[in-house]
């Protein structure tokens, strides 16, 4: 779910005005990007502990990513349609991610 709204942070950003390509595009395409890349890298790791400080970064990297998004539509950057659909994906990617991150955090604290 988190790649998902990668790909839909990157398809969307393809829109932005070409003098954006290194500020807002780059920063949320970035932070978007991070979410998933996050929870891959933790997952290779060889503790729960070290899964729980990766997912730590991508629910932080989600909240930029959120926030950029909301930013963005305030520019009219975002059409309104795109930018609800962006916004219940991304709130979707923090339920099931804290939920998971909650689960590890058990784990690596009985272990």
């Amino acid at each position: 779910m988190s790649n998902k709204l990668a790909l839909q942070v990157y398809g969307v950003t393809k829109n932005f005005p070409k003098d954006e390509v290194y500020g807002l595009t780059s920063q949320l395409r970035r932070s978007a990007l991070s979410v998933p890349t996050n929870i891959v890298e933790g997952h290779s790791r060889s503790s729960d502990r070290e899964l729980a400080r990766f997912l730590d970064i991508a629910l932080g990297s989600l909240g930029e990513t959120k926030y950029l998004l909301s930013f963005s539509r305030e520019l009219g950057y975002i059409p309104e349609k795109d930018s609800l659909e962006l916004e219940r994906l991304a709130q979707d990617v923090g339920v099931k991610l804290w939920a998971f991150h909650k689960a590890v955090k058990r784990e690596s604290c009985a272990g």
